[in-house]
C-alpha cells in the first residue's frame, strides 16, 4: 500500500563536552600508548562530560540546537526518544527530563535501551509514529555519559569511550524521501561479553557490587569484535542489495563509531567508496547511542549530503543488538 507521507528527517543537531581526554593523558593513568590506541581503534581523544551532569544535559544541547535552526517551540514536539544506557537515574526517564528542561509541554517521552544500536531502534520506532499518523514532529536523541560508567584502571575499556549526544527532528514527509528501510536484530547470547552487571534487579547496588567493580563496563573486547565485524557489514549489504542498489548508489555511509577496523571491514563488505564515510572516531571514540546522530550532524553541516540521496546508517552493540537502515534525504 503506498503511504501518503513517510517519515523524514528534518533537522539534525548535535552536542559533545569541551573537556578533551586524549591517548597522551591515558598513558599517565593506565598502562598503555598512543600508538597502541591508534593503531588498534582509531581513536586519538574522547570528550568528558563534567562531574554533576548527566546524559540529559547533552541531549537538552542536542535538541535545542534544532529547535533554534528550525525556529521551533518545543511546544510544537509531540513525543521525545532518548536512546541511552546512561540515563541520569534509574528513573524517570532521562526523556522525561529533556522534556521538562526544554519546556515540551505537549509532548510524551521515553527512554530506549539498546546500547550502541540505541539510536537506530530510536529512529524506526519514532518512524512509526509518523507514518501511521499519530504524530507530526517526533524528537529522537541518541546520548551517553559513558564515562559514567568507565572503569579508569582497565586499559581495555577506558580506552576506547567518550561523551556525546546527537538528535534529529521526524516529520511527514512526500513519499519517495525519509526513512525507506531497516533491518534491526538482537541476540541476547551476547549478554556475557558486553555488559554492566551491576545496578539493575539482579546485582542491585551493594558494597559487594562496588567492591567487585560492577557497575563499570564488562566486555570482553575479541569476542565483542567476531560478532561486530560480520553483524554491521552484512546487514549493511542486505539492506543495500535489497533495496536494487550498490555501494556505489550510498551518498552517506554513517557507521557506529566502535572501531576503525569494524567501519574498515563494513566499507570493503559493501564496496563504498571511502570518501562517503563518516569517520570521527579519531575525536570522539564511542560514544554509543550518540555515534551516529553526531557523525550525522556533522555531516550535513560539512554540506556531504543533499536532497534525494541515500544515506546509509549501521551499528552493532551490547545485547548483541545490530542494524541497518536506508534513508533518502528530503533536504
Amino acid at each position: 500500500m503506498n503511504k501518503p507521507f513517510s517519515a523524514t528527517i528534518t533537522g539534525v543537531g548535535h552536542y559533545v563536552p569541551e573537556r578533551r581526554l586524549t591517548n597522551a593523558d591515558l598513558e599517565k593513568m593506565v598502562d598503555t600508548s598512543d600508538e597502541w590506541i591508534t593503531s588498534r581503534t582509531g581513536i586519538k581523544e574522547r570528550r568528558i562530560l563534567d562531574d554533576g551532569l548527566g546524559t540529559s544535559f547533552m541531549a537538552v544541547k542536542a535538541l535545542e540546537s534544532i529547535l533554534h535552526q528550525k525556529g521551533l517551540d518545543a511546544k510544537d514536539l509531540d513525543l521525545i526518544i532518548v536512546a541511552t544506557i546512561t540515563p541520569d537515574m534509574v528513573f524517570p526517564a532521562a526523556a522525561c527530563l529533556v522534556q521538562k528542561e526544554v519546556g515540551a509541554s505537549n509532548a510524551w517521552a521515553f527512554d530506549l535501551s539498546a546500547a550502541c544500536s540505541g539510536f537506530l531502534y530510536a529512529l524506526t520506532v519514532g518512524a512509526q509514529f509518523i507514518e501511521t499518523g499519530a504524530h507530526k514532529r517526533v524528537a529522537v536523541i541518541g546520548a551517553d555519559k559513558m564515562s559514567s560508567i568507565m572503569d579508569y584502571t582497565d586499559r581495555e575499556t577506558c580506552i576506547l569511550f567518550g561523551d556525546g549526544a546527537g538528535a534529529v527532528l521526524l516529520e511527514p514527509g512526500e513519499p519517495g524521501f525519509g526513512l525507506r528501510d531497516f533491518i534491526l536484530n538482537s541476540d541476547g547470547g551476547g549478554v556475557e561479553h558486553l555488559r554492566q552487571p551491576g545496578g539493575g534487579s539482579l546485582h542491585p547496588a551493594s558494597q559487594e557490587t562496588i567492591d567487585q567493580k560492577m557497575h563499570y563496563i564488562h566486555q570482553d573486547g575479541r569476542e565483542v569484535f567476531k560478532f561486530a565485524v560480520p553483524s554491521m557489514a552484512e546487514v549493511s549489504a542486505q539492506v543495500i542489495e535489497r533495496n536494487g542498489l550498490v555501494g556505489e548508489d550510498i551518498a552517506l555511509f554513517v557507521p557506529h563509531q566502535a572501531n576503525k577496523r569494524i567501519i574498515d571491514a563494513c566499507v570493503k563488505r559493501t564496496d563504498l567508496p571511502k570518501d562517503r564515510v563518516v569517520i570521527n572516531i579519531d575525536r570522539y571514540a564511542n560514544t554509543s547511542a550518540g555515534t551516529i546522530p553526531i557523525g550525522l550532524s556533522e555531516a550535513v553541516g560539512q554540506g556531504r549530503v543533499s536532497r534525494g540521496d541515500n544515506v546509509l546508517l549501521a551499528s552493532a552493540g551490547a545485547g548483541y543488538t545490530w542494524g541497518s537502515a536506508l534513508i533518502t534525504w528530503a533536504y
